[in-house]
């Protein structure tokens, strides 16, 4: 992993670029290691929330929402940009920049830093509400991430991506101030590329779980991003506060099993595909 400025330190065996500490994600391992669930319950300890994620493969797509709660009609379209360097050298370094348009004409962005060890994070920065620290965990991986969050409209992302607009009109001062912090020396805003768009669905349902039947139910949300190459990649995930991680994993997985989605099956990460299918466009481009 290229080296950031700052004083980061990586996270036990992670990788930035998948979700995966110490696990690669192409490989079926539903289970984490003592040493790695060591590790993830660490992170997790000193975390602002903890999101659960699994990936169903393709094969299993139409069941799957077949055997779920899910209304394809209702589900919310998405646009996502991400911005990085044609060799993804942000991608690297572990840092993502992100603008995603929603239906309605609101659009949100992100600036995200991966892996992070909470601890040794900036103190002040966790107090900021846009501020979030977060353990992603899936079936054999998990990773630590600090994303400091903003708002903008679609129409400037829009702009933004035509050439119309300066990257730079997307984000937020205090976003501008955490990139500049942590992109590798020399890679400023203006010298990144869009890449994108993925074209995403995302859907909701509330799922009861668990052995209480008076416990609420817990929001489960379905994303399909949909590749310009026809490919797919179906997610679904849910959020929990730390203290609830392990047992809301159970509780989620014994759920979907009944349910026959396939849980075992290889683990594909949506930024990471996303990133590597339009650098290889651009690449192919500049060949031709």
């Amino acid at each position: 992993m290229a080296t950031t400025k700052g004083t980061r330190k990586a996270a036990p065996a992670a990788e930035a670029a998948a979700p995966t500490n110490g696990v690669n994600a192409k490989e079926s391992m539903p289970r984490l290691s003592d040493t790695e669930l060591a590790q993830a319950m660490a992170l997790v300890r000193d975390a602002d929330s903890v999101e659960l994620k699994v990936t169903v493969p393709v094969g299993s797509h139409r069941a799957t929402i077949q055997g779920l709660p899910i209304d394809p009609v209702e589900a919310q379209p998405r646009q996502v940009f991400f911005f990085d360097t044609p060799d993804l050298a942000l991608n690297k370094a572990g840092l993502v920049v992100r603008a995603r348009r929603i239906q309605g004409g609101r659009a949100d962005t992100v600036v995200k830093l991966r892996p992070v060890v909470p601890a040794e994070l900036d103190p002040e920065l966790r107090k900021l509400a846009a501020f979030n620290v977060e353990v992603d965990m899936l079936p054999g991986g998990f990773v630590c991430s600090a994303s400091l969050k903003g708002r903008a409209s679609g129409q400037a992302v829009r702009d933004v991506v035509a050439g119309g607009l300066p990257l730079k009109d997307l984000f937020s001062s205090r976003q501008r101030s955490f990139y500049k912090e942590h992109a590798p020396d020399g890679i400023k805003l203006s010298d990144l590329q869009p890449l994108g768009p993925t074209f995403i669905l995302k859907g909701t349902f509330d799922a009861a779980m668990g052995f209480d039947p008076k416990a609420p139910p817990r929001r489960i949300v379905a994303e399909v991003w949909l590749y310009p190459d026809g490919s797919r990649i179906l997610e679904l995930s849910t959020k929990c506060l730390p203290a609830q991680a392990f047992q809301v994993s159970a509780e989620a997985r014994a759920y979907l099993a009944g349910r026959g989605v396939e849980l075992g099956g290889t683990q594909q990460t949506k930024t990471k595909t996303a990133l590597e299918f339009y650098a290889g466009q651009l690449k192919a481009g500049a060949t031709a």
